[in-house]
Parts: structure tokens; C-alpha cells; sequence
């Protein structure tokens, strides 16, 4: 048997990419008032910036333990080797129930094979390192080459992201009351990367013309050959901003790609409507 791909919702991809690669997507939950629902299956993002928009509050949770050892405990009475690539565990404990359940799994059954690795990437960076290292287990290469591979774009995956209401982001304790009333009344918006897993503020800019511009100059300053690359860009339910931001980065470096999705329930609920992020590789992967 081959290696069995697994990620989260938090990854973002696209139906079609998960279609095609075969790969298993463990949803996490979005919780409101008293209702559960599984993100990207019994909720959809659209869904949920409506609610945004409307003042309904969302929250979230991780994928359980229980959920992975029913997946894990399947595969190990398959004899089936697994590789998840998990949503940061600097934002979600969904990394960490998965690493008890799999040791849960093979106390039972030692022998299965599974890898788990935190990529330490949100969104669509998650999800591209999913794509990439589906592309490479379907060309064959070697179990170890695929999880080296995975680690390598998982560590070199660079995240820029800005947020459309600074609101959702201090709701999340992301950014101080203060912050978010005057980038409201100012237009003021951020600029955040992720770093070691973590969401970080680099810089503020005044208005969505000059956020672009500057998320142009800092893929420039950042990645490593973007015109070999297939980038990535997720949006929350702005796809108009989403392509006027794809066509400036075609201008400018002539991607080989650019695939563009909306963001998970689950990525959505903390970033609100109106969130834009850019994904791409700031080193190449030789081997």
C-alpha cells in the first residue's frame, strides 16, 4: 500500500485538489450558542460570514482524539502507512490530539506506521504544503523523501495575510481594543505573517491600495524564485480582491500558478470576512 495522506479543514484546500489526490480531511468544529457543526461539512464558509456580518459570534474547536483514533485505529487494522500534516499547534490542539490518539492506536497495533507533522502553517500555507507533498507521493517517491520533503515545506512556507476589520482579530486577542476603534475609523490595516506557528503583526498600512503594494514588495523581499512557483491566495468571501491581487502578482512575477480558495469556517471564524493572505516557498526543495 501506498502512503495515506491526511490533513484538516484548517488547510483550506480546494474540493478539487483533495478529489484528486485522494487525501482524508478531518474536519475541525464551529460552535454557535449551543449548536456543533463540522467545518466544511454540515457548515460552509459563506455560511458564516454571513453570520459575521449579521453580529453572530462563531468559535471554534479542535479536531478530538476520539476522531483521530477511529481514523488512525482504520488504517492500522488496514496495514495502511499514514502521514498527517497538521494545522499549527501554536493555534489549535488539534496537532497534539492527534499525536495522543496515534499513540493510543499503537498500543494496539505497534507495528502501524503513521508520521505527524506539525507544519506549523495556517490556511492555505498548510494546504499547500499538503499539495506539494501529495504531488510527490503520487510520482512515487520514497516514504522518507516524502516526509523530508513535507518538513522542508512546511518550515520554509511563508504566510502574509491582512484582515479587512480589526474587530474579529481582537476578539481573538490578536490586537488591543485601542488598535482595532482606530484602524475602524482610520482604515488602517495590518499586516501579519506567521512565525514558529504564531500570528504576528509587522506592519500597518492605511488603506487596501497601499496593503497590496506592500505584500507585493515583501513576496519580493521573502520568496525564492515566485515565477517557478505555483502561490497560493485564500480570501474570506472577497474572491473580487482575491483575483485583483492575484493579477498583480502575475504582473509582477509571473507565477507558474495561483491557486485561489476561500478560507475554512474554521480559519474564518477568527479572521473575519474580508481576510486576504499569500502563500509561496522562500527557498527551493532540490532533492
Amino acid at each position: 500500500m501506498g502512503l495515506q495522506l491526511v490533513t484538516d479543514s484548517a488547510a483550506d484546500l480546494p474540493e478539487n485538489i483533495i478529489n484528486q489526490f485522494d487525501i482524508v480531511v478531518e474536519p475541525l468544529t464551529v460552535n454557535l450558542d449551543d449548536k456543533v457543526y463540522r467545518d466544511g461539512e454540515t457548515i460552509k464558509p459563506v455560511e458564516l460570514f454571513h453570520g459575521m456580518r449579521e453580529g453572530r459570534v462563531y468559535k471554534t474547536a479542535q479536531v478530538s482524539v476520539g476522531q483521530f483514533k477511529d481514523l488512525f485505529t482504520k488504517y492500522a487494522q488496514e496495514k495502511q502507512s499514514c502521514l498527517y500534516l497538521a494545522f499549527s499547534s501554536e493555534l489549535s490542539g488539534t496537532c497534539q490530539a492527534a499525536v495522543i490518539a496515534s499513540a493510543q492506536v499503537r498500543e494496539e497495533f505497534p507495528d502501524f506506521e503513521i508520521e505527524i507533522i506539525d507544519t506549523k502553517c495556517a490556511s492555505l500555507g498548510e494546504g499547500m504544503v499538503v499539495y506539494k507533498t501529495a504531488q510527490l507521493i503520487e510520482d512515487g517517491v520514497s516514504r522518507e523523501e516524502v516526509i523530508e520533503a513535507a518538513r522542508f515545506y512546511a518550515k520554509h512556507m511563508e504566510h502574509i495575510f491582512t484582515v479587512d476589520d480589526l474587530e474579529y482579530l481582537y476578539r481573538g486577542g490578536r490586537v488591543s481594543k485601542a488598535s482595532a476603534f482606530i484602524g475602524g475609523v482610520l482604515n488602517i490595516k495590518p499586516i501579519l505573517d506567521v512565525e514558529e506557528g504564531r500570528l504576528i503583526p509587522i506592519e500597518k498600512k492605511k488603506g487596501r491600495k497601499r496593503v497590496f503594494k506592500r505584500i507585493l514588495g515583501l513576496m519580493e523581499e521573502r520568496g525564492m524564485d515566485i515565477s517557478g512557483q505555483e502561490i497560493a491566495i485564500s480570501h474570506g468571501d472577497d474572491l473580487e480582491a482575491a483575483e485583483k491581487l492575484a493579477d498583480m502578482i502575475r504582473e509582477r512575477f509571473k507565477p507558474k500558478g495561483i491557486i485561489i480558495n476561500m478560507i475554512s469556517a474554521t480559519i474564518g471564524a477568527h479572521a473575519g470576512p474580508g481576510t486576504l493572505s499569500v502563500f509561496f516557498l522562500n527557498d527551493n526543495y532540490n532533492k
